[in-house]
Order: C-alpha cells, then sequence, then structure tokens
C-alpha cells in the first residue's frame, strides 16, 4: 500500500524580519485595509512580475535600433565557413530539384 503525499493547493512562504520591519509592514497593510499576509503577498507579486516583465524585455537605444535594423536590412556578405557549409549542404542532394529532401548519406571521414 503506497501512501501519495498530498498535493495542497496552497503552500506556506514564512519570513523572519526585524520588528520594524515588521512594523512598518503592519502599517503599509492596514492603510491598504488589508492583513500583513495579503499585504506582503501583493506587494511580492507585483514586484515579480515586473522584474519578470522587465528580464523579458529587450531595450536598445534609438542608435542601436537602427544599427540593428540596417544590420537585417542589409547583412554582410557570408564568410569562407558560411559558403563551405552552403557548399557541403547542395553536395548532399540526390537530384537537382532544389528540394532538401532525399539526401544521400555522407561517406564517414576515417
Amino acid at each position: 500500500m503506497s501512501i501519495a503525499a498530498p498535493s495542497p493547493e496552497r503552500v506556506r512562504i514564512t519570513a523572519r524580519v526585524p520588528a520594524g520591519v515588521q512594523s512598518l509592514l503592519e502599517t503599509a497593510a492596514a492603510m491598504r485595509g488589508a492583513t500583513v499576509n495579503q499585504f506582503m503577498v501583493q506587494s511580492a507579486l507585483r514586484e515579480a512580475e515586473r522584474i519578470i516583465d522587465r528580464e523579458r524585455m529587450i531595450h536598445l537605444s534609438s542608435r542601436d535600433a537602427e544599427r540593428f535594423f540596417e544590420a537585417l536590412e542589409n547583412p554582410a556578405p557570408p564568410g569562407s565557413k558560411l559558403k563551405m557549409a552552403l557548399k557541403s549542404h547542395e553536395d548532399a542532394r540526390i537530384d537537382d530539384q532544389g528540394t532538401t529532401f532525399a539526401w544521400r548519406p555522407r561517406p564517414k571521414r576515417v
């Protein structure tokens, strides 16, 4: 007989803080008409969302944005390694239809 671990919908988060911090949190929570727990959770969630949103966003200056779009619109010519990779890709095709299917196996290098 196996006993499954309970999977509660809620979990507990605890924090030890100095008395001055607790007093400040209690005052702010009372001003919002919330319990300290509600106030802390709402504040922590708001800050967590702000941090996540900020980290997911790419920030570019106007100059950087112009350089980025310029590079997209006018890419640099391919280098020698990219040219070799393209040639290897084209050489691996079986037919001349330009398809990427029906590849022949590459001989193993010894």
